[in-house]
């Protein structure tokens, strides 16, 4: 018996990282991707494994349907979040695609627009665009047709195709990035507008848990003076230590050695669209060590 549970355990060893990166793209949260995770282990311990002719596709399966299942609960939960909900950010410095053949449904635009999608669309893209899964896999985990399964991918590609813009790569990004943090530990008012595209917002994740703006701030503008007005107090004896999160540059900010939050910037040709702060200390746990 402890033989094969021996196996069961290298078998399911060998693809973890694949079904993190699964669940993590699904619910946005690494806390709850390790639930995820963990409960398929349990599964498959009490599985009959001598009748399962391919291990990594049943347990790609019952991560995706549980964390479909958990999707449906986390949407509950969200609608009483106080504040913006930001993505719980991953240190992705060593695997920049968190176990997919791609870093698609990773960066937290494309995970905050992926939660306007239902639980299957969400599942069908992330299956099909960041690990390559064949359609009739798709259909055999969602439990579809093979045309459902492919309107799913096409509709959630749409969806986001709507709202997307073209990023920058990831040079000028740090660069942005580098920028907007000097000016706004300054509180430079002109270089922050200088910065800033004309519909940029500002998001801040703090669950309720800590304070911040508990509504998204618009247009360049406002941003700009929203920054500027609390510079003086915020940055102070801050320190800031550039990451990969992800698998786009990131800052995290700490404070006598706790971590208070984690700051990063989406940006296209016209500017910074976004800043994103992510300071819920709920969330800060995968990327707590970078700090250290």
């Amino acid at each position: 018996m402890d033989a094969n549970l021996d196996d069961a355990l290298d078998v399911f060893q060998a693809v973890r990282p694949r079904l993190f990166g699964i669940a993590y793209r699904m619910l946005g949260s690494a806390s709850e991707a390790e639930d995820i995770v963990q409960e398929t282990w349990l599964r498959w311990q009490g599985t009959d494994r001598s009748v399962v002719l391919e291990p990594a596709a049943f347990l790609a399966t019952a991560t995706t349907r549980l964390a479909i299942n958990a999707l449906q609960s986390a949407r509950v939960r969200r609608e009483t979040y106080i504040g913006p909900w930001l993505p719980e950010p991953v240190d992705t410095s060593n695997d920049p695609t968190l176990g997919a053949e791609r870093a698609e449904a990773l960066g937290f635009a494309v995970l905050v627009m992926l939660e306007r999608l239902t639980p299957t669309e969400r599942a069908a893209y992330v299956l099909r665009e960041a690990f390559a899964y064949s359609y009739p896999q798709i259909c055999d985990i969602v439990q579809l047709s093979e045309p459902a399964a492919r309107q799913l991918v096409s509709r959630a590609r749409k969806h986001l195709a709507g709202e997307r813009r073209r990023e920058v790569s990831q040079q000028e990004q740090r660069r942005l990035l580098t920028a907007f943090v000097s000016a706004a530990k300054t509180g430079d008012l002109d270089e922050l507008e200088r910065l800033f595209a004309e519909d940029v917002v500002s998001y801040s994740d703090g669950g309720g848990v800590v304070r911040a703006s508990k509504f998204p701030v618009r247009g360049r503008e406002t941003v700009a003076k929203f920054v500027r007005a609390f510079h003086t107090h915020f940055w102070d004896g801050v320190s800031v230590t550039e990451t990969v999160a992800n698998g786009q540059p990131a800052v995290v900010l700490s404070k006598d050695g706790t971590t208070m939050a984690v700051l990063t910037v989406v940006a296209s040709a016209d500017g910074i669209d976004q800043v994103l702060w992510m300071m819920n200390p709920h969330k800060l746990a995968a990327v707590t060590h970078r700090a250290a």
